[in-house]
């Protein structure tokens, strides 16, 4: 299994880059992401290292082209693929960069300047016509316009409006009025009514048309819909009033001449000038339309240089500057098997930027924990992540990825065991596999469907697994298969009619012949008893395979500490946590493998029950051999029984003990001899003396590297054993009833599918002619959108989650402490691609 069965071998690594070349190794060094570097300026301020110019010119580089890539959108022109993934570019070309950078915002600013100024100039034309249009209609109504004058003391009935000859109050002379007319948005105009009416007094008359068509912002470029309003008036102070709540509502107020023959002059010279502006604008708009088309073609390719170059110099300013030497120093972690790669990255950067002066990387000697890191491929990902969800793995300790591959669709099929769902998950999953490259492509956001895509191998494998446990159970859409013959024998049927839900299987009357030859026989579809016999048979099976996965994890510490060379976890942890639990969940699977082959059909009626067993035997409750009152199943299984589980239960016991207070009493004996022999001022870690080989001991974690100092406390190092010991005992009867899940899923799968087909399918089923076949069509369709949304996606969710905790609490707790961090090298694909994640966060957003 190579670096899967542990993580990679990590070496810190010095790196003395010449100040020319440094920005072309850094460059060569993101390209291969092998290295992580460690910041040697922890208490410099980021605005006072030495590349935050150069940082904070790529910031104002991607900066502009946001702007410009805004503006793309804006348009929906299509943004082309690079393609291939550009190199960073030279310091040098930063410059030129910076150049068409400024040339295309400037040149898109002024032409957006332009393009807004003409766009308010034609509203303002084209709300002017519209109001010259309407005003005119105003004028040309026949009929008389009742005005209110409550302040000039005239009779109502004595005022009327004549077209465009003012006021004639009976035979009086005439008298004008004031009139104001604009523009104002639709939905403000029964607010701006009702104030005019209150703010007034009522002495004044609107009159105001809908404009049909919408009109363009400016600003925003959103279509607008407006309406034409005149207002008219007496005296001076009206018409302040009047000005400023027609300020206060945002209209636009325009000259309207008063005779007739001035309006038609204005409106033919507003509709000149509106064609001119359409000329203009149309050529802005296409110079604006070939300004981003050309932007459009390069414009991925220019981020991809920006993100690069700041990355960089990011790097750079983690290093430190040796002036006497001229050069900059770095620490970095590498895998050990990486570094003649890191060795050529560096070789390609030097001869890249035309320095004579080789770049030389050192290996460094430390106590630091390194980072843990491990390979992983396109399908082991999924199962490396779900086991880092839970922690990181410790440095070189065991990692559960390559076991999970296995384990974790294994027992999610034993909760998911059903042949004909297999089949779909698994071709699901094989569709995703296969498209897998298109689908990449697409760059889809949805965080639903990337986390299915991103887990495609663990679906095609949870399906492939469902599709075996589902022959093993015969249940394939909750309906069983009768391929290799059934060897059970049915009753005679009373009066020749068969009633299916009264079947129960005798073993002692109805049995004969061998057994099925793969899987459950069929029969047992059809038995009234077969809950009784399932629930049996997926228990036990259940706690075996619970047994079977904790003892692996309990081997697998074994490995960890012989790694570590924790001779002294191997007697006082491994050892006993061992035989505890083989002394009672190991004999308990021996007693359910030895009752399946000794007890057949026809002894059946006297099988011994494990449970009462198990309770009998820490109860040291046991039956005389001559009590002949006691049922069959509460006797001896065979000879010598009392006597060998008296053993198994002392043995128990005693390894409580043994794990409580073994391991605190030698490490204190060890202080004791170190201090007797070796009076110096040594530092302790988790009980072991850095520096001093000449005694071993091991540390507390599984880890092999010093996670902190200080002084020998007995009491401390005693809690801590105390509950770790409290923790497995108690952990591995917990666990054992935990892996029950298996059992309780499974049925519950089982019967939902069997309740949505005789509920559901059954209906269709029942249909004749061609109305049934309509039925049947109907029925279908709801039965497989149920079966797809509940049985699939809903239980597939549950069984899921159940099978990661069966293997994040039950399993990895034997051996796993993920007490690491993960080694999070420098790489321009990571960068990117989270770059990328984060703009597509920010569009949907």
């Amino acid at each position: 299994m190579g670096t899967l069965f542990r993580s990679e071998a990590m070496s810190l690594c010095q790196l003395f880059l010449q100040s020319e070349a440094a920005y072309n190794c850094v460059s060569e060094l993101g390209e291969t992401g092998l290295t992580q570097f460690r910041d040697l300026n922890p208490d410099v301020n980021a605005f006072q290292r030495k590349f935050v110019n150069e940082v904070r010119r790529c910031d104002e580089m991607e900066r502009k082209l946001r702007y410009l890539e805004k503006e793309i959108k804006r348009d929906g022109i299509p943004m082309l693929d690079i393609g291939d993934n550009p190199e960073a570019p030279q310091p040098r070309e930063m410059i030129d960069l910076e150049a068409t950078f400024e040339k295309l915002e400037n040149e898109l600013k002024e032409v957006n300047t332009n393009a807004e100024a003409l766009k308010k100039t034609y509203l303002e034309l084209s709300e002017l016509r519209h109001i010259l249009k309407k005003t005119q209609q105003f004028f040309d109504e026949v009929g008389p316009i009742p005005i209110q004058m409550q302040d000039s003391g005239m009779q109502d009935e004595n005022i009327q409006l004549l077209g465009d000859e003012g006021l004639r109050a009976g035979g009086q002379q005439a008298m004008k009025l004031g009139f104001v007319a604009g523009v104002i948005l639709r939905e403000r105009l029964p607010s701006f009514e009702r104030m005019l009416w209150r703010v007034c007094r009522g002495n004044v008359f609107l009159r105001q048309a809908e404009i049909e068509t919408p009109l363009e912002d400016p600003h925003t470029g959103d279509n607008v819909y407006k309406s034409v309003f005149i207002i008219f008036f007496q005296g001076e102070q009206l018409k302040s009033r009047v000005k400023k709540i027609c300020e206060g509502f945002r209209a636009t107020l325009y000259p309207c001449p008063e005779t007739p023959s001035d309006r038609r002059e204005m409106i033919g010279g507003v509709v000149s000038r509106i064609e001119d502006l359409n000329t203009v604008l149309s050529q802005t708009t296409e110079h604006r339309h070939r300004v981003l088309v050309a932007a459009a073609k390069n414009i991925k390719n220019w981020f991809v240089k920006v993100r690069k170059i700041k990355a960089i110099y990011h790097t750079l300013n983690m290093f430190n500057l040796d002036v006497t030497q001229k050069c900059l120093i770095a620490e970095c972690w590498s895998a050990v098997d990486d570094l003649e790669r890191i060795q050529m990255a560096l070789r390609r950067g030097t001869e890249r930027s035309g320095s004579t002066v080789p770049s030389i990387l050192n290996r460094m000697d430390t106590h630091e924990v390194p980072p843990t890191y491990n390979r992983t491929n396109k399908v082991t990902r999924g199962f490396q992540n779900i086991v880092d969800a839970y922690g990181v793995a410790t440095y070189r300790e065991v990692n559960p990825a390559p076991f999970t591959l296995i384990t974790f669709p294994f027992l999610f099929a034993v909760m998911f065991g059903d042949a004909g769902h297999g089949i779909i998950m698994a071709l699901f999953g094989l569709w995703m596999v296969l498209k897998e490259r298109n689908l990449i492509q697409q760059k889809s956001t949805n965080e639903i469907w990337l986390t299915f895509f991103n887990g495609r191998y663990i679906i095609l494998l949870m399906g492939c697994f469902s599709i075996y446990t589902g022959l093993i159970y015969n249940d394939i859409f909750s309906k069983a298969l009768n391929i290799f013959g059934s060897s059970w024998k049915a009753y005679k049927p009373y009066r020749n009619q068969y009633n299916h839900s009264h079947y129960v299987l005798n073993p002692q009357t109805q049995y004969d012949g061998g057994p099925y030859f793969f899987g459950i026989d069929p029969v047992w579809q059809v038995s009234d008893n077969k809950i009784l016999f399932l629930n049996s048979y997926k228990m036990k099976l259940s706690v075996i395979l619970g047994v079977g996965q904790m003892f692996f994890g309990v081997m697998l510490s074994l490995w960890n500490h012989k790694y570590f060379q924790n001779r002294l976890n191997i007697m006082c942890e491994f050892i006993p946590q061992m035989i505890f639990l083989m002394s009672i969940f190991g004999y308990m699977n021996l007693m359910i493998f030895a009752k399946w082959f000794k007890y057949d059909s026809t002894r059946s009626g006297c099988a011994p029950s494990i449970l009462i067993n198990l309770i009998n035997m820490f109860l040291y409750k046991y039956v005389a051999d001559d009590d002949t009152s006691a049922a069959c199943y509460l006797k001896d299984w065979y000879a010598g029984q009392k006597f060998f589980q008296t053993i198994l239960l002392l043995s128990a016991l005693s390894c409580i003990p043994w794990m409580l207070f073994v391991k605190p009493y030698i490490l204190k004996k060890q202080h004791e001899l170190r201090e007797r022999f070796h009076p110096r001022n040594e530092v302790l870690v988790d009980g072991e003396a850095v520096g001093d080989t000449s005694i071993t001991i091991e540390p507390a974690s599984h880890g092999g590297g010093d996670h902190g100092s200080g002084t020998f406390d007995m009491q401390e190092i005693f809690i801590h054993q105390a509950i770790h010991t409290i923790e497995y005992c108690l952990g591995s009867i917990s666990h054992t009833a935990s892996y029950l899940r298996l059992w309780a899923l499974s049925l519950a799968h089982a019967q939902l599918s069997e309740v949505l087909w005789s509920m559901v399918m059954t209906i269709g089923l029942n249909g004749t002619g061609i109305s049934g076949g309509i039925l049947m069509y109907i029925v279908f369709g709801f039965w497989a959108g149920l079966t797809v949304s509940v049985l699939l996606v809903m239980e597939g969710l549950s069984a899921f989650l159940h099978a990661l905790r069966l293997h994040w609490v039950e399993f990895q707790s034997k051996f796993y402490s993920g007490s690491g961090y993960s080694f999070q090298p420098f790489s321009f694909e990571v960068i990117l691609e989270q770059s990328a994640a984060e703009s597509a966060t920010d569009a949907t957003a």
